[in-house]
């Protein structure tokens, strides 16, 4: 398990989305409680309305955290591509987590336009962090696009139903053992994240569990807990499932009664 996304090293294994809070108070309260290794911000959000972008840009730099600037709400490669751009110049950085949806009522990635897009801000420089499914074929289009970062879902975005297949998610772990690996949309408790943990993947992003919390600060201290907890016991190596009963308490050596 490695925290290197494109040669650095984050803090830790949680990121932390930044839309949908109540307020900007409760917003920092939140990433304070969190301690993320980044937030992602979407540059068309946040740039809208009379300059409340520049107010929550203000917000984002004092916490000190690094930003990944996404193109939530793109539908096309333009669109994805010219957001990216964008989103460089606003916030001076190359990473950019990449999303163009396919689809509205789940808002699955078009994993089509999404390798073109890939291909296309990889040639320009950046380091791109695609939102996509667990498949192995489109996995391999987009490393072979230029993404060293792959961010399958763990079910639809803002769904809360956590890692909806458990099977995929942990075959893409296997076929790709060197390529960090983020679980992206759907998880709503914090047992979701140390499940995703515990699968070997390398970090996990969060945004409407906290942010629609009863109280967003609690929770995202624990997602903070819960991806320490199954980054441990990923390391710990974690026994194997078995169909059958085995007996915690040796035989030898037991009285045994008449």
């Amino acid at each position: 398990m490695s925290r290197h996304f494109y040669g650095t090293e984050l803090t830790s294994p949680l990121m932390l989305g930044t839309a949908q809070y109540p307020s900007p108070e409760i917003l920092g309260d939140a990433v304070r409680a969190a301690q993320p290794g980044v937030v992602t911000v979407s540059l068309r959000r946040e740039s809208a309305g009379e300059r409340a972008g520049q107010a929550f840009w203000s917000l984002i730099k004092d916490l000190g955290v690094p930003v990944l600037p996404n193109t939530a709400g793109c539908h096309t490669v333009k669109e994805a591509v010219t957001t990216a751009h964008m989103a460089r110049e606003v916030f001076g950085t190359d990473w950019v987590k990449l999303e163009v949806i396919g689809e509205l009522d789940t808002l699955q990635p078009d994993v089509f336009g999404l390798v073109e897009a890939a291909r296309i801000l990889s040639d320009d420089g950046f380091k791109v962090f695609p939102y996509t499914t667990e498949d192995l074929v489109v996995a391999e289009r987009l490393l072979a696009a230029g993404c060293e970062v792959l961010m399958p879902w763990g079910a639809p975005i803002g769904s809360g139903k956590g890692l909806n297949n458990i099977f995929g998610l942990r075959a893409l772990r296997a076929h790709f053992p060197d390529v960090p690996l983020v679980v992206d949309a759907g998880i709503g408790v914090p047992s979701h994240a140390t499940q995703a943990l515990e699968l070997g993947y390398d970090a996990v992003l969060i945004n409407t569990a906290v942010a629609k919390a009863g109280d967003p600060a609690i929770m995202a201290e624990a997602f903070r807990l819960a991806v320490q907890a199954g980054a441990l016991a990923r390391k710990a190596d974690p026994m194997e499932e078995r169909d059958m009963a085995v007996p915690s308490t040796p035989l030898i050596g037991k009285a045994m009664l008449a």
